[in-house]
């Protein structure tokens, strides 16, 4: 396994404890971050981080516990990488991606009003807010917005 991320590897199993963001709020976003998303087993995030790290040349911006879902999520250009066992991945998998944007709930009431279904409730997330939305051509969308968080 390599990896770029933070010097080294022992650093990285360290931050898997704790929420790192290179941006930690979204407000200022003037259009949606798109992130695909890519689902990995128990112990395998760090590599797919290397993976998604060498082969887009960029670097890892977000990693994070979610401890309530018995997941470990990661951001790498437009990947989000989602870690954790079939049973705790199961309900993630039907969504086809994430929209980081500047603030959900203007996108929770257009969508509404333009005839989608929300799936998942708006609701606090670690990192800020967030809501699933299936679209009216089926596509199962993650809307999330970003804010700081203490330490």
């Amino acid at each position: 396994m390599y990896c770029h991320v933070r010097g080294t590897r022992d650093r990285l199993t360290a931050m898997t404890q704790q929420i790192w963001r290179r941006d930690p709020d979204s407000s200022h976003r003037t259009e949606p971050r798109v992130l695909i998303r890519v689902f990995v087993g128990p112990g395998e995030l760090d590599e797919a981080i290397g993976f998604y790290e060498a082969s887009q040349g960029t670097t890892l911006d977000m990693r994070m516990p979610y401890p309530e879902k018995n997941l470990v999520l990661a951001a790498v250009g437009a990947f989000l990488i989602i870690e954790g066992d079939e049973e705790s991945l199961r309900p993630y998998r039907a969504t086809t991606g994430t929209l980081l944007v500047d603030d959900v709930e203007p996108y929770h009431e257009r969508l509404l009003s333009a005839g989608a279904e929300i799936v998942g409730p708006l609701r606090q997330v670690p990192v800020g807010a967030g809501f699933t939305v299936r679209h009216p051509d089926g596509a199962v969308v993650e809307y999330v917005h970003h804010r700081p968080v203490a330490d």
